[in-house]
């Protein structure tokens, strides 16, 4: 397991292109299940985007329970429960192209087969799995999630929900109320999180719903959204709400913990859920703008257009990039520990848990693509893009959720460099003598010749590691100013921040493209080349500026001009690419296509 990479790593540590999974590595049998997932979806709900705008709850379960004797809801799922017992990459995999079509039945399944199901799976007893699992991976029940609270939104930790055991020592009495909880209009099995006395953390539990016995258990209505308008979403209230003590999930105040590795893996799962939105986002666009002539020409062959589909399709192909790069870790990580003997509880949960700074990344940098891409999507389509009638309205709605699910972005942001740090403190990645590094390198005299670039991506490996350079300046100094106060310092975070979400993101392009290439050619490559190269130009001025926006906030004097001096150093390129060159290539190869076609 020495040789596996360790969550965190890829800022310090080189990581070999060959080592890494791309979607081009995709089995057979993945291959197979994306094929069965999109004729799934073509069939069912893409045509049928309609009923889901006109709040038809009804029918989101229908195709919840299509999805169910397909076997999709049990992917996940060990055999011995009923399920498939894939890997991670295979689940992330389903739930990248099962989630394209609409925001309703995405939420859906990501609330059923994750925060749904996951949490018996990962935390429950033998008899809790037994008695539960195998009905939630065939779509016989649904699941529901009830954690948030009208007081506890990010702060998960702060529920008012109380949980009080009955006198004869058999039941909890549970009293309080959950909100925003997806699924709860038609879900026979809540997990639900609540406070046992005055006890630090909260427990969980698993609670079974049936609407003619509701046990205490009341519903609100419906809410009525921006978007995913038919993703059942109510207020759950419970009044003296019965459950078994047999039916707490893992122990006493353990909840805080399921909650938070949930959303570890919901994090990453939410990644992969908002790609093949904007891989049919892109395909809409291009397809419009081949067919809407103005200036008697398609407006595909307008310049503006070129560049909104080239963006488009570059932060698709970088999302995917990095999505699967980091189910590729989380599954040799689970893999490591199933061959040291650890159990698939254990072994699931730490798998994804080494990996928690990534879904972070992930699950900021791919929510904020999918509502670019589908707001640019609105704007190559204009008036008609703003109108019901296309397809590109309903996916910006449904998009703008994915900023906010799972953590915000915001929250998100800050848990990056947090968790980097604590990793550091642990000795689980050396940041100290990296950052150490950097800062005699500052006072030293610096190398202004060009170096001969010859192979591919010499000078684009050479300028990242330059980046992770800027990262550790900057983060490294913050640490060393603020210590455990570093936390109160919000806006400087967020910089670091995106200074390590770009790090990552950018790499994880390179890697996936080098390895391509070693496969099928340079030439063959030329596009993904392009694409490359454009977002580490666009990574490269965004670590500039929040680089900036970072040393001038907590440095002055001679400290900020060298700091400043070492950040301009750290974001020079040796050759400045031609974007718009870079642009055009992309653009002539999607609008040949007529979709995006990676």
């Amino acid at each position: 397991m020495e040789n596996i990479t360790r969550g965190g790593q890829f800022l310090v540590k080189e990581t070999l292109s060959q080592n890494i999974f791309t979607p081009e590595d995709f089995s057979e049998e993945q291959i197979m299940m994306r094929d069965s997932v999109k004729e799934f979806i073509d069939r069912e709900i893409w045509p049928n985007k309609e009923r889901f705008e006109k709040k038809d709850y009804t029918f989101t379960e229908e195709c919840m329970r299509k999805a169910g004797d397909l076997g999709f809801l049990g992917v996940a799922v060990p055999e011995e429960f009923g399920g498939l017992g894939m890997g991670f990459v295979s689940t992330m995999l389903t739930c990248d192209y099962i989630s394209g079509a609409t925001g309703s039945f995405s939420t859906a399944f990501g609330a059923h087969t994750g925060i749904g199901t996951m949490p018996i799976t990962l935390y429950g007893t033998t008899e809790q799995k037994n008695k539960y699992v195998p009905k939630l991976a065939s779509g016989e029940w649904f699941g529901a999630y009830c954690l948030t609270e009208p007081g506890a939104g990010s702060d998960a930790n702060s529920g008012k929900t109380k949980a009080e055991l009955t006198p004869d020592a058999k039941h909890y009495k549970i009293n309080g109320q959950k909100m925003w909880i997806s699924n709860a209009g038609f879900c026979n099995v809540m997990i639900v999180f609540a406070r046992i006395e005055d006890d630090k953390n909260i427990t969980g539990f698993i609670v079974e719903y049936d609407p003619e016995n509701p046990n205490g258990i009341v519903l609100g209505e419906e809410e009525h959204k921006l978007g995913i308008r038919a993703s059942s979403t109510r207020q759950v209230f419970y009044n003296d709400t019965l459950v078994p003590v047999e039916n707490m999930l893992a122990g006493r105040g353990e909840g805080f913990k399921i909650a938070m590795n949930a959303l570890n893996v919901g994090r990453i799962k939410l990644a992969a859920a908002c790609l093949d939105s904007q891989r049919r986002l892109i395909t809409n666009s291009v397809k419009y703008a081949n067919e809407r002539i103005q200036f008697k020409t398609p407006i595909a062959n307008f310049g503006a257009i070129r560049a909104k589909i080239a963006e488009m399709a570059t932060n698709a192909f970088v999302g995917e990039s990095a999505s699967y790069r980091a189910a590729g870790d989380i599954e040799n990580r689970i893999n490591a520990r199933l061959a040291d003997g650890a159990s698939h509880q254990e072994a699931e949960l730490k798998g994804v848990e080494e990996f928690a700074i990534e879904c972070s990344i992930l699950k900021v940098a791919v929510s904020e693509d999918v509502q670019n891409c589908a707001d640019e999507g609105i704007q190559i389509f204009g008036g008609m893009g703003f109108s019901e009638d296309t397809p590109m309205e309903s996916a910006w709605r449904d998009a703008r959720i994915s900023r906010i699910y799972e953590g915000t972005n915001e929250i998100n942001r800050m848990l990056t460099v947090g968790m980097l740090i604590k990793k550091a403190m642990k000795g689980h990645v050396d940041l100290l003598g990296p950052a150490m590094a950097v800062g005699e390198e500052l006072m030293g005299i610096p190398d202004f010749s060009t170096p001969d670039y010859d192979e591919l991506f010499a000078e684009e490996k050479a300028l990242l590691a330059k980046l992770k350079k800027a990262f550790l300046m900057v983060a490294g100094s913050a640490v060393q100013k603020y210590g455990t106060e570093l936390d109160k310092h919000q806006q400087l975070l967020m910089a670091a921040s995106d200074m390590l979400i770009e790090i990552y993101m950018a790499e994880s392009a390179i890697l996936r493209t080098e390895k391509l290439v070693a496969k099928i050619g340079e030439d063959a490559a030329k596009i993904q080349i392009a694409m490359t190269r454009l977002y580490l130009y666009h990574a490269t001025d965004i670590i500039s500026s929040k680089g900036k926006e970072g040393i001038v906030s907590f440095t002055e004097g001679d400290e900020q001009r060298m700091m400043l001096m070492g950040l301009r150093r750290f974001t020079k390129y040796d050759n400045m690419p031609n974007v718009i060159a870079l642009r055009d290539i992309i653009a002539d190869k999607v609008i040949a296509e007529n979709e995006y076609c990676f």
